[in-house]
């Protein structure tokens, strides 16, 4: 089945490759607009990829923005956890202490 492309449904969706546009029967010779050029339009559609690449870019970096200070408070957090434990630890280890003096002091 070789069907030409429609509209909803083009062949290829390059439009450098794509046919040309016929006017119709009912539309005059000269309506279309005097200053629109095909340049212009493959420059707007080039400047829109180029604005959809950017936002993609944006994107990517506010992701990898965000995972960064995720993983800075979750560095912070490990620390705290292991600085409360080295806590006490150390109040372990004084109660220890003062109970050995007092043992000494009381024989």
């Amino acid at each position: 089945m070789n069907t030409a492309g429609t509209i909803d449904r083009p062949l290829t969706h390059d439009p450098q490759k794509q046919a040309p546009m016929k006017p119709s029967t009912n539309e005059l010779a000269g309506s279309a607009p005097e200053d629109f050029t095909t340049s212009g339009a493959n420059d707007s559609r080039q400047n829109r990829n180029r604005e959809m690449q950017l936002i993609q870019e944006a994107l990517a970096r506010a992701h990898m923005h965000e995972r960064q200070h995720e993983a800075a408070r979750e560095r912070r957090a490990v620390r705290l956890a292991s600085a409360r434990r080295m806590q006490r630890r150390a109040e372990r280890a004084s109660m220890r202490a003062r109970r050995a003096l007092a043992m000494a002091v009381m024989q």
